[in-house]
């Protein structure tokens, strides 16, 4: 039974080929349905991988059992000058472990049902900043406000 001949051509550029961005960072997300293709770029990546890791347990990682915050264990815990003290070094340990952020102010409160986290950072080799306001819920778990 004879071969088939093909003929290879050179492909013609398509509008499903990739287009040369600007972004710096990026990344996906699969939790922001809203967002099609779930592509994440830059400021918005970055504060999704902080959401992520202020949002896991340390020790529930698989193969990365430092992952995560410990701030989960103290929630219910008056937040005296020792906790605090703990809870903000907890934050910049996170802030610290991304190299694309540099913290520049953490503020943390109590509330009936957990605390109450604003979180200032600058984003390193650029001029712009991120707010985040997270909520750390014992009913609710972690809420998250973010602004540029």
């Amino acid at each position: 039974m004879p071969y088939k001949s093909l003929e290879i051509t050179n492909p013609t550029p398509s509008s499903q080929q990739f287009v040369a961005t600007n972004h710096k960072y990026s990344g996906f997300s699969t939790i922001n349905n809203t967002n099609p293709g779930s592509k994440l770029y830059d400021i918005d990546l970055i504060k999704q991988d902080l959401i992520n890791q202020f949002n896991t347990r340390t020790g529930s990682r698989v193969m990365n059992p430092t992952f995560g915050t410990v701030l989960w264990n103290y929630l219910m815990e008056p937040l005296t000058d020792n906790i605090r003290e703990l809870l903000q070094t907890e934050v910049t340990k996170i802030c610290s472990s991304d190299p694309r952020i540099q913290p520049i102010s953490i503020n943390l409160t109590e509330y009936i049902d957990g605390y109450l986290l604003e979180l200032t950072a600058n984003i390193v080799g650029t001029n712009q900043s991120v707010n985040m306001l997270l909520t750390f819920d014992q009913n609710l778990g972690l809420a998250s406000a973010a602004q540029q």
